[in-house]
C-alpha cells in the first residue's frame, strides 16, 4: 500500500472540491485548478478527498501516491498558494519588473526579458550590498516550478565561485580551484 497514496486529505474551509468522470476540479480564494486522472478512484467524502486503486498492480500502485500528491498540491495551492525565490549571484547582476514583463541582465550583451504567465505573480527585491531577489508567487504549483526553471536556466550556478541564478537556500557543490 502506497504511504502516501493512502492518506486522506483535508478540505479546508473556503475551498471546494468536485470530481467528475475522470476530472477533479479544485476551487478556492486563489483560483481554480483541474486535474485529469486514470486508473484510481477518487472520492469526496465527509471533507475529506480520498485516493483508492481497485488492484495492486504496478501501473495503479505508481498513480495512487502521485495523483494523491497532485492533488494535494492543488488544495494547498488555491487555499495558501506557493512561492519560490530565485538570488542572482554575480557583479552586474540586475533583475527588474514591470507588470508581468521580468528585465533580468546577467551579464550578456543584451538583457533578458522574459514576459511571464499571468497565473505566476512576479516581485523583484534589490537592495543595496545584497544580491537581487525575484520572488515568484502563483496558485499552481507545477506552473511555478516550471516558470522558476526557466529563468534559472538562463544562467545556471557555476561550481568555482557560485555565480549564476540560483534557488534562495540552495545548497551549491563547491570545486576547488586551480592549484599552483
Amino acid at each position: 500500500m502506497s504511504r502516501i497514496g493512502k492518506n486522506p486529505i483535508a478540505i479546508p474551509a473556503g475551498v471546494t472540491v468536485e470530481v467528475t468522470d475522470s476530472v477533479v476540479t479544485v476551487k478556492g480564494k486563489g483560483g481554480q485548478l483541474t486535474q485529469e486522472y486514470s486508473d484510481v478512484t477518487v472520492k469526496v467524502e465527509d471533507g475529506q478527498v480520498v485516493v483508492e486503486r481497485s488492484s495492486d498492480n504496478k501501473v495503479q500502485r505508481s498513480k495512487h501516491g502521485l495523483y494523491r500528491a497532485l492533488i494535494n498540491n492543488m488544495i494547498i495551492g488555491v487555499s495558501e498558494g506557493f512561492t519560490k525565490s530565485l538570488e542572482l549571484v554575480g557583479v552586474g547582476y540586475r533583475a527588474s519588473n514591470q507588470g508581468q514583463k521580468l528585465d533580468i541582465a546577467l551579464g550578456f550583451s543584451h538583457n533578458i526579458v522574459l514576459e511571464v504567465v499571468p497565473e505566476v505573480v512576479v516581485e523583484t527585491i534589490s537592495e543595496k550590498g545584497k544580491n537581487p531577489i525575484i520572488k515568484l508567487t502563483s496558485y499552481d504549483k507545477q506552473l511555478l516550478g516550471q516558470v522558476a526553471a526557466k529563468i534559472r536556466s538562463f544562467r545556471k550556478p557555476e561550481p568555482y565561485k557560485g555565480k549564476g541564478v540560483k534557488f534562495v537556500g540552495e545548497e551549491l557543490r563547491r570545486k576547488a580551484g586551480k592549484s599552483a
